[in-house]
């Protein structure tokens, strides 16, 4: 089944805070996840830099760490700077999240495509969702435990719902790649092209991202 972006929160079996990206897409294939400090961004591959003109939502920072790399903010489009930026001046995660949704709204194309947000808190160990849709918004702090991880994407499965979620195996941020593209459900989820992860090591979000090798 395609739904398009994912954005997760999970908890490790040892519980520690993840937020992972993973994008998929059937019309911009060609795209990597490119790591810089305390951002990840998704851009065209090499060769396919003119795909920007065909499709303004294709770039974007994904990820992003504030508040000394206490807090990470990751999701399917442009709303990532402003979330960040909002939490970093002192604004609670959740008026964050609802102010920029609402101001950026949903993605202007062909599939009036939902802006979908997550974001991971390392001092409260809590994660949050969020979905701005043509028809809704909704903001919301998952009742995550040790083990366990939920998502939302842009389409099909597209509301927050507590049944779209499951058991967590992932420990690393390479294993959490791994999870968002290809394990639990996620392995029925199609057209993966690349994935990102936050995962928090040693009291820090480690980031890590993973592209779908491609014949």
């Amino acid at each position: 089944m395609y739904i398009g972006r994912i954005v997760s929160v999970a908890k490790t079996p040892d519980n520690r805070i993840v937020a992972s990206y993973r994008v998929s897409s059937r019309s911009f294939p060609n795209r990597k996840a490119v790591i810089s400090g305390d951002k990840v961004s998704i851009v065209p591959k090499d060769g396919h830099e003119g795909d920007i003109f065909k499709n303004p939502y294709i770039a974007y920072n994904c990820v992003r760490l504030v508040n000394n790399g206490d807090i990470a903010v990751v999701t399917n489009g442009s709303q990532t700077d402003p979330i960040a930026e909002k939490i970093a001046m002192g604004m609670p995660i959740r008026d964050a999240l609802v102010l920029s949704s609402l101001a950026m709204d949903y993605e202007k194309d062909d599939y009036n495509t939902p802006r979908i947000s997550a974001v991971a808190d390392r001092v409260n160990n809590t994660g949050w969702l969020a979905v701005v849709r043509d028809n809704g918004l909704e903001v919301r702090e998952m009742p995550l435990e040790a083990g366990q991880f939920f998502y939302v994407s842009t389409y099909e499965e597209n509301t927050l719902e507590i049944a779209q979620g499951g058991d967590y195996t992932a420990n690393t941020s390479e294993e959490a790649c791994e999870f968002i593209l290809s394990k639990s459900v996620f392995a029925e989820r199609t057209n993966p092209v690349t994935a990102v992860a936050a995962v928090l090591t040693d009291g820090a979000f480690e980031l890590t991202s993973q592209d779908v090798v491609t014949d």
